[in-house]
């Protein structure tokens, strides 16, 4: 794998580190700045919504330019942020920073996928997509416990400042790794009417829905996992930052599984994998109980939930192969409104009082719900191009339908 690869898992793990490490810091922010939990959680909704709307406006924005100068601007961004946060003197400072930081989020993701996508053979191109998200699951496996950790031990601020370190070194590995955008002989750079025409294809708005049904089934279900690992399980609050580790290590290994898989038959292995979630959620619902099942569960539910991001990254891009940067920035927003509406089904089961490990059947419901959108769509597909299309100049992959 070329280094430039490296540079992008380093930007996403720095960039996965601000996302996910705010939650075993909220308690210590709140009481220095004096605001109740609810107003502190909204750095992390803020910080959602911000990377939704950042993964459209920002790549609509910097279409026109090089995608290497693009993604260096995005990491001053997201060292911007954090180096607001870190000396934010109030908590509209905090929160202000959360979102700049947001804002790059999606669009170096999305922007980012493209780069690492032509940065290899066309049959390696889930595996080079995984490369980059892989530093998004190291963050869950290494980058959240440790930078909770520094957190209490030095105070909130040190975890800031150390992801402020972390986004130097992925700019200066961008710098020196990430090749410039090649256009062949003639080529006109990106225009954002034509990267819109993208999604005109029936198939980018299936991809969009599939994305939002797959990741929000495994996500909803991992929203509450605190309350099923101590109100179910029977693990102490104690424990759940290290079973959060396994969870991570499932992230890891699916995500690289998973962009191997996709490489060699995309649609195929999308489907054994929607199914193979879909057990897993429904065991894991049967015996989270025991412990010992629910560790293995809780592993396997990351795993194959993660395995999905490779092959749904890559499919979205192929059916916009002329106009691939919207398209991938479009799937990144849609993998976080799936995680909302993944959490708020799972709220709702809860509310309803289905107890703590309603919302793993609802995200059973909902991965199957993706498995058949992903079947209906690849049907279409098939019938709509009856002939194989030739080799596109940007992506091809095995098994796309």
């Amino acid at each position: 794998m070329p280094l430039g690869l490296l540079a992008l898992a380093v930007g996403g793990f720095g960039i996965g580190l601000t996302e996910f490490v705010i939650m075993g810091l909220l308690p210590e922010i709140a009481a220095e700045f004096g605001v109740s939990e609810p107003v502190a959680g909204y750095l992390i909704s803020g910080y959602a919504l911000a990377v939704a709307v950042g993964a459209i406006a920002l790549t609509a924005a910097v279409l026109r330019f090089d995608r290497k100068r693009v993604l260096v601007g995005l990491m001053v961004l997201f060292i911007a942020g954090n180096l607001l946060s870190a000396l934010a003197g109030t908590y509209e400072l905090l929160l202000a920073g959360r979102i700049l930081a947001a804002l790059c989020h999606g669009a170096f993701f999305g922007i980012g996928a493209v780069v690492a996508a032509d940065m290899v053979a066309p049959e390696r191109r889930a595996a080079a997509i995984a490369m980059m998200f892989a530093g998004l699951t190291t963050a869950n496996v290494l980058g959240v416990p440790f930078g909770t950790f520094l957190g209490q031990q030095f105070g909130w601020r040190s975890t800031f400042w150390a992801i402020t370190a972390v986004g130097v070194i992925a700019l200066a590995g961008i710098v020196a790794l990430v090749p410039p955008t090649t256009r062949a002989a003639g080529e006109e750079p990106p225009r954002l009417r034509t990267e819109l025409r993208a999604f005109r294809s029936p198939q980018v708005w299936w991809s969009i829905l599939v994305t939002i049904l797959g990741y929000g089934g495994m996500f909803g279900a991992f929203t509450y996992i605190a309350y099923t690992l101590t109100e179910v399980s029977g693990f102490s609050s104690t424990s759940v930052p290290w079973l959060l580790v396994v969870f991570g290590a499932g992230l890891f290994v699916g995500n690289l599984l998973g962009g191997k898989a996709a490489d060699r038959a995309l649609v195929p292995a999308l489907s054994v994998i929607f199914v193979a979630l879909t057990v897993v959620l429904g065991i894991f619902a049967l015996t989270a109980g025991n412990q010992i099942m629910t560790v293995v569960s809780l592993f396997l539910m990351g795993a194959f939930g993660f395995a999905t991001v490779p092959g749904l990254q890559l499919r979205i891009m192929s059916h916009a192969a002329h106009a691939p940067t919207m398209a991938s920035a479009a799937n990144i927003g849609a993998f976080n409104i799936g995680n909302a509406l993944g959490a708020w089904i799972g709220g709702l089961t809860i509310g309803a009082g289905l107890g703590y490990v309603s919302p793993l059947w609802a995200g059973a419901v909902m991965t199957v719900a993706a498995l058949v959108a992903l079947t209906v769509a690849s049907i279409l597909d098939r019938r709509a191009t009856p002939q194989p299309a030739a080799s596109s100049p940007i992506l091809t992959t095995q098994g796309i339908s």
